[in-house]
């Protein structure tokens, strides 16, 4: 009777065990979900400072909780797309506006948004990994094939893992090794944009004005093809987000040599009313505050 008992109660707590392996992995992936599903409250504030002081701690915490959870996509997605915007509007922007003034400090800040544009690609990568195994290795292999496999549900990982790649290639032109990673960044957006091109309110739109402008070998007139994008943008979004304007503005009208267009394009990006999409507020105040910084350098930009 003992050794039948005491067998029963090794039994017992070894179920018990499991039990509080299960509790803590399904509390873990809600805990997941709260996070991840969380970016309106960042995304409406209407402080960007105290957002950027606040990303940082959420970043962390959404690592810590995907180390017990490493295939909630919701979180690996959440984190590609917190780190390229976290990179983009708080250390990129901030090299450019201190590069004239601090040198240093610019290129320092440039080296921490690559790193930023890194790990947010390496947590797309992974996103896509858990819906289609071995996609990183078969990307390289035959960037076409893998891609033929991704559908119109990861859209949006496509989009933030090729998004923070092309953002890394872009901060890396005295590197060849990365640079020639560009033509996958690009065929990802590509997939992306083959599968809806009218995703999130133009949002891919948007990418692909400023991308025409430097793409190489691309069909027709790259000033043609970047303002067709951006009217396509304008409209979907009702034209109530300010990066459209802003990407017009930097990559068309520069290079046109167009000082009015430039300024008539940020002056409509100022002009936003941020109440009219609360979801879009923080975004549409990181580009007007580009849009405020630009007007200072017309000097720099037009000769």
């Amino acid at each position: 009777m003992k050794s039948v008992l005491t067998h029963g109660g090794v039994i017992f707590a070894f179920l018990l065990l499991l039990s509080g392996c299960s509790i803590k992995k399904m509390a873990m992936n809600q805990l997941g979900d709260a996070l991840s599903g969380g970016g309106t409250v960042f995304s409406s504030d209407e402080d960007p400072e105290l957002v950027g002081d606040a990303l940082p701690f959420s970043l962390k915490l959404m690592e810590s909780v995907l180390a017990e959870t490493p295939e909630h996509k919701g979180l690996l997605l959440a984190l590609a797309s917190g780190f390229t915007q976290y990179g983009y509007g708080y250390v990129q922007l901030e090299a450019d506006e201190v590069e004239e003034e601090d040198y240093d400090r610019s290129i320092e800040l440039r080296a921490r948004a690559k790193g930023l544009y890194f790990r947010a690609n390496r947590y797309g990568m992974r996103a896509l990994e858990v819906t289609y195994p071995g996609f990183g290795e078969a990307l390289r292999a035959d960037a076409e094939s893998a891609l033929r496999r991704v559908g119109k549900a990861d859209v949006e990982s496509l989009y933030w893992t090729g998004l923070s790649w092309a953002a890394a290639v872009s901060l890396s032109l005295d590197d060849p090794a990365v640079l020639g990673d560009l033509a996958l960044a690009e065929a990802m957006m590509e997939r992306a944009f083959e599968l809806d091109p009218d995703w999130e309110y133009g949002t891919l739109h948007g990418f692909f004005i400023t991308y025409e402008m430097s793409r190489i070998g691309g069909e027709g007139e790259p000033t043609e093809r970047a303002t067709s994008h951006f009217r396509k943008a304008k409209q979907l979004s009702g034209g109530n987000m300010a990066s459209v304007y802003v990407a017009y503005a930097e990559s068309v009208a520069v290079a046109q040599e167009d000082k009015e267009l430039f300024v008539s394009l940020l002056n409509e990006a100022l002009s936003i009313d941020l109440d009219a999409r609360p979801d879009w507020r923080l975004s549409n105040l990181i580009y007007q505050r580009r849009a405020k910084w630009l007007l200072t350098r017309l000097d720099w930009l037009f000769f």
